[in-house]
């Protein structure tokens, strides 16, 4: 492979996935409301390919202003049924009443003293865990972390974060580095803290 074309790892295929795959995906993040965004688009892919997810990834900001958690838990049931209009989202009834949730959920957690940040990296010790994947079959689509993590947010009454979702969250946000061994962004990530 050249600069110019760097190795990547396989799922990277269209120039929206490497642009996300060379610019975000395992870069960790603690960001609130990246944090919050990602649980989003995760949840919201359920069923869908990333790359659907990619391009509704605007719509999804401008419908959920930004995903600002205090903005969000205030929608009513009028901006519910504007949702359920709005072509530029998944237009699902569930995944949009799981954000709706979910942002009332981490306005619950900063008023009991913690962010969804905190308890999100906290499944990791606040540490990347760096894995080294030969091969993306050789990734799991879910761990005993990622359940443990499925586990916590449901407690605290978070929707739509199984284990499964909770893992691509994860990579995602880069608490784990599961770029395959001979991708260019695998070492990169692996020196972010």
């Amino acid at each position: 492979m050249t600069d110019a074309n760097p190795c990547r790892c396989g799922w990277a295929r269209s120039g929206l996935e490497r642009e996300y795959h060379d610019t975000e995906w395992g870069v960790p993040n603690r960001e609130e409301h990246h944090v919050f965004e990602m649980l989003t688009l995760e949840g919201a892919q359920a069923g869908l390919s990333w790359e659907t997810i990619l391009k509704k990834r605007d719509g999804y900001r401008k419908a959920f202003k930004n995903f600002d958690p205090a903005k969000v838990a205030r929608f009513t049931a009028k901006d519910f049924d504007r949702l359920m209009q709005d072509a530029s989202i998944v237009r699902n009834r569930l995944k949009i009443e799981s954000t709706i949730n979910n942002a009332q959920a981490v306005l619950q957690l900063h008023k009991d003293g913690t962010s969804l940040s905190e308890v999100v990296w906290s499944i990791v010790d606040n540490k990347p865990v760096i894995n080294r994947f030969k091969t993306l079959k050789d990734l799991p689509a879910q761990t005993e972390t990622s359940k443990k993590l499925s586990k916590e947010l449901k407690k605290r009454g978070f929707r739509f974060v199984g284990p499964t979702t909770m893992y691509a969250m994860m990579q995602a946000i880069g608490m784990v580095n599961d770029h395959t061994t001979d991708c260019f962004r695998h070492a990169i990530c692996a020196k972010m803290k």
